[in-house]
């Protein structure tokens, strides 16, 4: 086997029928639809701590500042309250991803975000009628909940249900639903900005994707590979029929079944065979992949957009504008991410759009540190202000054709089913406690550190960019089954892959 394990691998995989079907395509659009509450609140958020009620009633503080002539362009929202209230979200995303891998595998992919719609539901539904921070912090807590949940199952049952030609495509599917809300939210926050109750109108809007998610997860079914590892084997050959659109899924179930009970076979807890020298890749990978993903510092634009186009020097509605402006460049790189990832593959497009967003970066460091000066205490002029919506709209693109859909594709992709939840919670959890930390902080790091902070971003960016040269293989075409082999022929990884693992899957 030591020479011929692609080969066998192959052979394996090419009895399995699989095509694209109306039916596979509904209910990946009807799954990933859990993308728009995590996009919502990214893009919710940043709106509602410009609104004036808002801050009045929460963070009076922060207005002093912005009256206060002499204020820092940087600093004028740097408030642990006021980042508490964006952060604690992905604090309890956090708590939940680390509990989410069991109850997936144990309820199923489709129950999780079940499970994680009513949980957002209660959390938004809080949020609108908050009467102070107490309740807009629980409000977010449960949100992070709901959002845990959905952000660990919805990749995973992408990734199982797509067809292995397809996977790529159908996967981006859940970051487009994720930027749509990004959209819709500035959208609302662009409506409600001079309403005395914009604020609680847009936050407890959150309900609504909630309410959406909650019901398209009654109508989807469940993945096969979820089915199966639960023992459900007659539900999971008529998932097949329904997927696939063949007569002939027994070769794919049967695989299905194998796998299933190799893993259960293993008396190791997932958690404790992931951290085995065989799968030191794969953990890798999940752990980088969504750290480096937050280190671009897309989301800092996300949730502080408006507030950062304000210390640009656009006035509140135009800051909001130019967040929906962002919005929809995303949407459009997404848009053609999901038709070029299954031909030119995965390593090309995080390369491309790495370079892309480094160029952005330092461009806008340096146009905010000729524009504010050394201090950042100098005016930004409307020409440097527009330059500056150019440049972040450059940067978003790079983001949204690379690093944003991959993030959702790579971790679901590359774990053996034993590991698979394993995994994908552990990605997830990386994700939160980065993300955490980075919006604990961004507004205290701009403060201090002015255009630099976007220097900080930049030079992460090579870093990443270097990495997925040197360690990241190419997975596109590949059969979830099949993946393993890709480990065993990298010039690196091979010394830690074990071809054995290979005969024990098939």
């Amino acid at each position: 086997m030591a020479g011929g394990s692609g080969f066998e691998l192959e052979a394996s995989v090419t009895t399995i029928e699989s095509k694209i079907t109306l039916t596979v395509v509904i209910t990946c659009i009807v799954a990933a639809s859990s993308g728009l509450i995590f996009g919502y609140d990214l893009g919710i958020s940043g709106g509602v701590t410009t609104m004036m009620p808002f801050l009045q009633k929460f963070f009076p503080d922060i207005l002093k500042k912005v009256a206060s002539a002499e204020q820092n362009t940087y600093c004028v929202y740097d408030s642990q309250m006021l980042t508490l209230f964006t952060s604690s979200l992905y604090l309890a995303g956090l708590v939940t991803s680390l509990v989410a891998s069991q109850v997936t595998s144990s309820l199923g992919r489709k129950n999780t975000i079940l499970l994680g719609g009513v949980i957002f539901l209660l959390g938004g539904a809080i949020n609108g009628g908050a009467q102070n921070i107490a309740m807009l912090i629980i409000g977010r807590i449960l949100l992070g909940f709901g959002i845990g949940f959905t952000n660990q199952a919805t990749p995973l049952y992408l990734s199982e249900i797509a067809p292995p030609k397809w996977r790529g495509a159908l996967s981006t599917s859940f970051q487009f639903f994720i930027q749509i809300g990004v959209l819709v939210a500035g959208c609302i926050n662009y409506v409600t900005a001079n309403h005395p109750s914009g604020w609680r109108i847009s936050l407890g809007l959150a309900v609504v994707p909630a309410t959406m998610i909650t019901i398209g997860a009654f109508i989807i079914c469940d993945t096969p590979n979820s089915l199966v590892e639960r023992g459900k084997i007659d539900q999971a050959r008529e998932a097949l029929h329904k997927v696939r659109g063949s007569t002939n899924v027994e070769p794919e179930l049967e695989e299905l079944v194998r796998q299933s009970q190799h893993a259960k076979s293993m008396k190791q807890e997932p958690f404790v065979t992931i951290f085995e020298r065989q799968y030191r890749p794969h953990l890798v990978i999940a752990i980088v992949i969504p750290l480096f993903q937050q280190l671009t510092g897309i989301n800092m634009v996300a949730f502080y957009a408006p507030n950062l186009f304000q210390s640009m020097g656009f006035g509140h509605k135009a800051a909001l504008f130019a967040n929906i402006i962002l919005g929809f460049v995303n949407i459009f790189a997404i848009i053609i991410f999901s038709s070029i990832v299954d031909r030119v593959g995965r390593r090309v497009l995080f390369i491309a759009g790495g370079i892309q967003m480094l160029v952005s970066q330092i461009a806008v460091a340096f146009v905010m540190a000729k524009a504010t000066g050394v201090h950042g205490t100098s005016s930004i002029s409307k020409g440097n202000a527009a330059l500056l919506l150019v440049l972040m709209s450059f940067y978003s693109a790079g983001f949204g054709w690379s690093w944003g859909p991959l993030l959702w594709i790579i971790p679901s992709e590359i774990f053996p089913l034993k590991i698979r939840t394993t995994g994908q919670s552990i990605a997830v959890a990386v994700q939160f406690l980065t993300i955490f930390l980075l919006s604990q902080t961004f507004l205290t790091m701009l403060c201090h550190l002015k255009f630099g902070a976007f220097l900080f971003h930049g030079t992460w960016i090579v870093v990443m960019t270097l990495f997925i040269m040197l360690f990241l293989p190419e997975t596109k075409g590949l059969h979830l089954d099949s993946i393993y082999d890709i480990w065993c022929k990298h010039w690196y990884w091979r010394y830690y892959a074990k071809r054995e693992v290979l005969q024990n899957q098939h």
